[in-house]
């Protein structure tokens, strides 16, 4: 017996600070910079077909939430400021940004090192991020927290 897919309570847009807010009803929140989005869009074009097919993006720091359409029950549609917009972001895929994101962003600032791009992102995964364990939600210069 499967646990079923927590489901999103709150999705809020901040085009200001460039993060997508979701809250979800087991209580997880997370706060999801559109580069962070962008990068590890679930679309071919950036997934490839299969593993290791998977196309690096570039120069997506500033890139921007031009509008979020809702797929059914079960996903929504972003498009991006740069044009893409074929990745459909289930509730499960979000879900998983979130509570993975302090790896896959530092998995992606290791691949630009490694592509010879290190200052591509502009960020310190360490400096933006830090996870709180508790709640899922990861705080930064932009999640909207004093701190």
């Amino acid at each position: 017996m499967s646990t079923p897919t927590p489901q999103p309570t709150g999705i809020t847009v901040r085009n200001q600070s460039r993060v997508l807010e979701i809250t979800f009803d087991d209580g997880a929140a997370f706060s999801l910079p559109f580069e962070y989005l962008r990068v590890y869009s679930p679309s071919a074009e950036v997934q490839g077909h299969g593993k290791g097919q998977e196309t690096l993006q570039l120069g997506k720091r500033l890139v921007g939430l031009n509008s979020l359409d809702p797929v059914g029950n079960y996903a929504v549609q972003p498009t991006f400021s740069d044009g893409h917009n074929s990745g459909l972001y289930t509730w499960t895929y979000l879900y998983k940004l979130g509570a993975e994101q302090a790896t896959l962003w530092q998995q992606y600032l290791d691949n630009l090192t490694a592509a010879g791009f290190p200052g591509d992102s502009g960020r310190d995964a360490k400096a933006d991020m830090t996870v709180k364990q508790s709640s899922g939600h990861v705080h930064g210069p932009s999640c909207g927290h004093k701190h």
